[in-house]
């Protein structure tokens, strides 16, 4: 049985194998190739080598900029998310009356579109900086922070589940054991709850990171990149290089490959970090 199993193992993950071919690895490597060509269809292609990749650092002078702005948007907002979500999710494990109904309105947010959430949020932020004679444009620090609110906002619920989901499997007789011997709660968090849900904090710690680094529709819907581009994230900056600039084709194409390896081999070197701390643990 177990022969026949694997016999037939490929074939029934034949299906899948070709949609994953067809939506992205064919995608990938034709973009791969036309990043180091100038091109305006896919029948008009001409090979240029690296010029794209160089235009990319040299001639765009947003491009650094949205890198380091979204990079320091998402450790921001991944610290802030994870730290809100795994809090919150101790105290709602706990004996909290109507727990189900803060579970429950913690996550609605995560149902709301990124566009609408966008929009919502700066409605708030410019009707709470009227009051200064300002607006989510005045300052950049407005909108990076308007951003990280409203990705703290709109993941903390979901990160928050899955917390819950994890902390309800911590063994009761591990946490019963620690408390006869006289351990303190910061004892048990430390040294039993958190090496416990260690695989949930590495799949939160994954998720938040790379939504972070994808962040589009929410850029677009709070600030659209203003002031003066100095709100862009990578993903928006990629996207008006593309779509925005005649002859960029090729540029915008680059980048978007940089873009991919530069989030994919983050979230696998958090991948590799957070599992060896689960192997150790």
């Amino acid at each position: 049985m177990e022969k026949s199993i694997r016999r037939w193992g490929v074939l029934f993950a034949l299906p899948a194998l070709i949609c994953f071919a067809i939506a992205f690895l064919v995608p990938f490597v034709w973009g791969l190739v036309l990043s180091f060509c100038r091109f305006t269809a896919i029948t008009d292609v001409s090979f240029t080598g690296l010029d794209n990749y160089v235009r990319a650092f040299t001639v765009d002078n947003y491009f650094i900029h949205s890198f380091f702005f979204t990079l320091l948007f998402t450790v921001v907002s991944v610290a802030g998310i994870n730290l809100l979500a795994f809090t919150l999710s101790l105290v709602l494990t706990g004996s909290v009356p109507g727990k189900n109904a803060f579970r429950t309105i913690i996550f609605m947010p995560n149902l709301i579109g990124g566009i609408v959430l966008g929009w919502i949020w700066n409605v708030i932020i410019n009707g709470f900086l009227a009051r200064y004679e300002l607006n989510i444009m005045s300052d950049p620090s407005f909108g990076f922070w308007g951003l990280v609110v409203l990705m703290l906002w709109q993941n903390t619920g979901y990160m928050m589940v899955i917390y819950i989901a994890a902390i309800q499997n911590v063994s009761t007789d591990m946490l019963e054991a620690a408390s006869i011997d006289g351990a303190s709660y910061t004892t048990k968090l430390f040294r039993i709850i958190i090496p416990t849900v260690m695989p949930s904090i590495t799949i939160c710690l994954f998720l938040t990171l790379t939504n972070g680094f994808k962040l589009y529709d929410q850029n677009l819907a709070l600030t659209a990149g203003n002031p003066n581009h100095q709100t862009e994230m990578l993903a928006m900056n990629i996207f008006n290089t593309f779509y925005s600039r005649v002859g960029f084709e090729g540029v915008g194409q680059a980048k978007a490959v940089i873009f991919t390896i530069l989030v994919g081999m983050i979230a696998l070197g958090q991948l590799a970090a957070t599992r060896r701390k689960e192997v150790e643990n």
